[in-house]
């Protein structure tokens, strides 16, 4: 498989604390590939790097052949390049389905008008997506009335409105309860199958890990570790000594 997303040498500085540090990560086309490692370790550093956030201090990010490191976060977003956060970003007083209607994007009006204006086909869309998701059922449901893993449910459905071809995940099981971690599990096993979606994860939860994952990456002090194999990673001393705590 050709790479979606193509990481080399990246560096990145804030003051005097060097956060990542020439790393080099690869995400192939229709794949899926975990990130871990400690906490402090650059995962997220390298997400908000990779996505605009951060202007990088060194090395290149290509998104299917071009370079973007240059480019702001909106820019990457229409290549198709879209994240989630660790912690829920729903529109609370706004229900499920309003909140995949505003999440449509180049749409510049108040979030009152967005919700009323939409086209069938947008609203269809929604629904098609909150049905994929398991949401059906609570699509006129307030978002703030959503349990914590709903509400990460939600999120994910909010990034499929702006049809990624790669969606980062910062975390997407952190705080949720093992029921409906299994439904998180089999929501972003559909993604990528069933949409061809690409993915890339950072996740702490290594089952998870194991059930998703094709190919892994360990951070640690801000560089590559290890990669590997999800059963190759999980083996390596260096990896259990640094991030897992025990012995392979």
């Amino acid at each position: 498989m050709t790479d979606l997303l193509a990481v080399r040498g990246v560096t990145k500085r804030f003051g005097g604390v060097v956060a990542n540090h020439e790393i080099f990560l690869q995400v192939p086309h229709g794949s899926i590939v975990g990130l871990i490692g400690p906490n402090g370790s650059g995962k997220t550093t390298l997400f908000n790097s990779i996505v605009g956030y951060h202007p990088i201090d060194g090395g290149s990010i290509a998104f299917d052949g071009r370079e973007i490191s240059r480019l702001r976060v909106p820019a990457i977003a229409r290549l198709g390049l879209v994240r989630t956060f660790q912690q829920t970003r729903v529109f609370g007083k706004m229900s499920c389905l309003q909140n995949l209607q505003v999440s449509v994007p180049h749409v510049h009006e108040g979030l009152a008008a967005m919700c009323t204006r939409q086209s069938p086909a947008v609203t269809e869309r929604a629904r098609k997506i909150l049905r994929m998701a398991g949401l059906q059922g609570h699509a006129d449901q307030r978002g703030a009335d959503l349990s914590f893993g709903q509400q990460k449910l939600l999120e994910i459905c909010m990034a499929l409105m702006n049809e990624p071809r790669l969606l980062l995940l910062d975390e997407p099981t952190a705080g949720v309860n093992p029921v409906m971690i299994d439904s998180l599990i089999a929501l972003l096993t559909d993604i990528n199958a069933r949409l061809g979606i690409t993915l890339l994860v950072i996740e702490h939860n290594m089952r998870v890990m194991m059930q998703l994952a094709g190919h892994i990456y360990c951070l640690a002090h801000g560089e590559v570790l290890a990669q590997g194999s999800p059963a190759q990673i999980t083996a390596n001393r260096a990896v259990v000594e640094a991030y897992l705590g025990g012995q392979p």
